[in-house]
């Protein structure tokens, strides 16, 4: 019997390419995320090219009441695998955006993972196996002046996240951490960001191919491309003064919409 896995943010990018892997590896998928007419369409299709079962569950993941109602909806499923991709930034200085969508973005970003974590993880345990990915960033590993929010929510998601890993060994369920850094999705066009500029991008394919394969091997920590790996080692090194102003002059060249 195949096994589950549920993805959040599964309409487009990172998390519609890792439906496709696991749909291409035989797994039945739960997919989430607002829009489910691109849900039903992605459903229809990793169906009918991979011969697997998969169900829509359209929720936004910034209501408080979101996670549970997923879990509700699911409850019958044997889940073995969560991935909490779903997120979302602003750019923009913090004291002149409305307050409102700041806390949008930290209700998906970081309760709504807590709250999809805290629920899933507790019939894994009961199974004695699981495995659990959580989408961060490259951005958690400095602030993130113009992006404040969004770096320090990823910040967020990467301690958390190896620490429960840390909590878990020895119980069957591993927690993986990707921590992409510029990838080609529609992140940058949703979040008030002008043409995308960095030196370097991935495409969300190649990103999910690492966290694909660094999950399945249960690794704590994913950072996909040579370079993404450099920043990020530097970025743990160097005084966070100097990082942080390096961060603020690439997001001041950032002509927002």
């Amino acid at each position: 019997m195949n096994q589950w896995a549920l993805i959040t943010g599964a309409s487009a990018g990172i998390g519609s390419e890792l439906a496709k892997l696991f749909a291409g590896d035989k797994f039945n998928l739960v997919l989430v995320a607002r829009n489910e007419a691109r849900l039903n369409q992605l459903a229809a299709e990793l169906r009918s090219q991979n011969g697997i079962e998969a169900k829509v569950v359209a929720k936004d993941l910034s209501s408080a009441t979101a996670p549970q109602e997923i879990f509700d909806a699911v409850r019958d499923t044997p889940v073995s695998i969560l991935v909490n991709n779903a997120g979302s930034g602003w750019h923009g200085a913090f004291a002149e955006t409305e307050l409102q969508r700041a806390l949008d973005i930290m209700h998906l970003n970081m309760d709504a993972l807590v709250r999809l974590t805290h629920l899933f993880v507790q019939p894994m345990l009961a199974r004695c196996a699981g495995k659990i990915l959580n989408v961060a960033s490259t951005a958690a590993f400095q602030p993130g002046p113009l992006i404040s929010i969004y770096y320090a929510s990823k910040a967020f998601v990467y301690s958390f996240s190896y620490a429960l890993a840390e909590e878990l060994k020895e119980t069957g369920v591993t927690v993986t951490t990707l921590c992409p850094g510029t990838t080609q999705t529609e992140f940058f066009e949703r979040g008030n960001f002008g043409p995308v500029r960095a030196s370097f991008t991935m495409d969300a394919r190649t990103v999910a191919e690492a966290g694909y394969r660094g999950l399945m091997r249960g690794k704590r920590v994913v950072i996909p491309g040579m370079t993404n790996k450099i920043t990020s080692a530097l970025a743990k090194r160097l005084p966070v003064a100097l990082t942080t102003a390096i961060v603020r002059r690439i997001h001041e060249g950032v002509e927002a919409k």
